[in-house]
């Protein structure tokens, strides 16, 4: 087995995941395996009751009694230390893996919060950086600024500052030259933090994070499929906890542009992984063992990175219009059906997106405990971790590298279940028929193996790191 120069002695990237590595290990099993785990998953699904389903959302069980735990405060500590760190970003060294605000941006902002938000819900509400500066100003200026919009948002422009602020993220993630050089990420942070405050002072703080801020829409959705909640029975609220992705039964029916940016953040998701396969740098003509950088490489991974989410949004509407078409439904109820379906995407999208950073949480998390001693190089040790060796030997070691490669495999197919579930209960919710609900699923469920076995295959192939 080759071991990416990321496992070695050199630095690893901020964001990247250090996946440049050839795997050995019987890949194919695995691929044949989780294929036809997500199939069986489907078989079984069709022999369902539909009234199954239909119980899904009551099946909660309550296991305390919910504080009331005040949003501005934390909100206003979250603003803090991202400001803390810009200061950083600007002040401190270059080094991204010395530096607070890449390892704070990539890897807890954009790994570890994705992740904890798919495992206890919705905290964004609590964490994001304007909540808490919105309310300290209505406070200090006893206005409703953020709370009473200047102007209304308009209804027809839906999820469309989302797809394009989210669109420029993953450019500058996933294309740009530096995206874990600290000044270069302090300036993009600070643009983007003012340019959503202005706008939640200018259209209302709920609204614009309805529509409009991509992490609070991302975020929420991500939430849906935790298995906890805070359920309301009368005027008492309760932590609950019940099935994943149940809530999906009862979330709103998205629109047009809803769909294209929950499909946005899995196309984004994939092109991240299979832009570092050797396949891809071949279709590009690039020599994977003489990669000349970022700055290679950009015109190419630019038109990639707004094809793959385009050719999903194709074989995503394709399968659902077949599938309607197999049900007996009218061409006309496709934006319905589309709009409700495509919560099934957000599954395979945190799945993606686990597996494909789960590396560099375990690694650079550890540079992140260092960092936190001695965030601006000063010689601090404020926290005693200054000194904690930073290792990577899991990667060294055909035993570690299996463990990883079976986590990874696992998530990507659970991911892939949790999506066939969802899509047959929502479904079974539409048609009131489990035949009919059943043929209008084939065509996604076939989508769906494939798109297991692929995102397999992009875990186990040659790239780069």
């Amino acid at each position: 087995m080759l071991i990416a120069t990321s496992a070695g002695s050199t630095q690893a990237f901020a964001h990247g995941a250090e996946r440049g590595l050839i795997m050995l290990l019987p890949t194919q099993f695995y691929l044949t395996g989780g294929g036809l785990a997500v199939l069986l998953s489907f078989l079984l699904l069709t022999v369902a009751p539909t009234r199954w389903f239909a119980e899904l959302p009551r099946k909660t069980f309550s296991v305390a009694q919910a504080l009331s735990v005040p949003k501005a405060p934390l909100s206003l500590l979250s603003f803090a230390i991202l400001g803390v760190s810009v200061v950083a970003g600007f002040l401190s060294v270059d080094d991204p893996l010395s530096n607070p605000l890449p390892l704070l941006i990539w890897t807890v902002g954009w790994v570890g919060l994705t992740m904890l938000q798919a495992i206890l819900g919705n905290l964004w509400p609590w964490l994001n950086p304007w909540t808490g500066v919105l309310s300290a100003l209505r406070r200090v200026s006893g206005t409703a600024v953020g709370r009473e919009p200047i102007m209304a948002l308009p209804s027809a422009i839906g999820y469309v500052p989302a797809i394009l602020q989210f669109s420029g993220f993953a450019w500058f993630e996933l294309v740009s030259i530096a995206p874990e050089d600290p000044t270069r990420l302090a300036m993009a942070v600070s643009s983007y933090w003012a340019i959503n405050f202005a706008a939640m002072i200018v259209f209302g703080e709920r609204a614009w994070m309805r529509v409009g801020e991509p992490f609070s829409i991302f975020f929420r959705m991500i939430g849906l499929f935790s298995v906890f909640s805070i359920t309301t029975d009368g005027h008492r609220k309760s932590y609950s906890i019940g099935w994943p992705g149940a809530r999906c039964l009862s979330a709103e029916t998205l629109p047009l542009s809803g769909t294209i940016f929950i499909l946005l953040t899995l196309g984004t998701a994939t092109f991240d992984g299979f832009s570092e396969t050797f396949t891809w740098l071949g279709f590009i003509d690039v020599n994977p063992l003489e990669f000349p950088g970022r700055s290679g490489v950009m015109i190419a991974n630019s038109f990639g990175l707004l094809i793959t989410p385009i050719v999903l949004m194709l074989v995503f509407y394709l399968s659902v219009a077949a599938g309607l078409y197999l049900a007996g439904k009218g061409w006309s109820e496709l934006q319905h059906l589309a709009g409700r379906l495509v919560y099934s995407i957000v599954p395979i999208s945190i799945a993606f997106h686990c597996a494909h950073y789960l590396t560099q949480l375990l690694i650079n998390g550890q540079y992140l405990m260092v960092v936190i001693s001695d965030p601006f190089a000063l010689g601090w040790d404020l926290f005693g971790t200054v000194d904690m060796h930073v290792t990577a030997s899991f990667l060294q070691n055909l035993e570690g590298v299996r463990i990883i490669w079976t986590a990874q495999t696992l998530i990507i197919v659970m991911g892939h279940v949790a999506g066939i579930v969802v899509a047959h209960a929502i479904a079974a919710d539409v048609f009131r028929s489990s035949k009919a609900a059943a043929r209008s699923q084939i065509f996604l469920a076939v989508a769906m193996v494939i798109y297991t076995v692929f995102g397999l295959w992009l875990l186990s192939t040659p790239s780069v790191g």
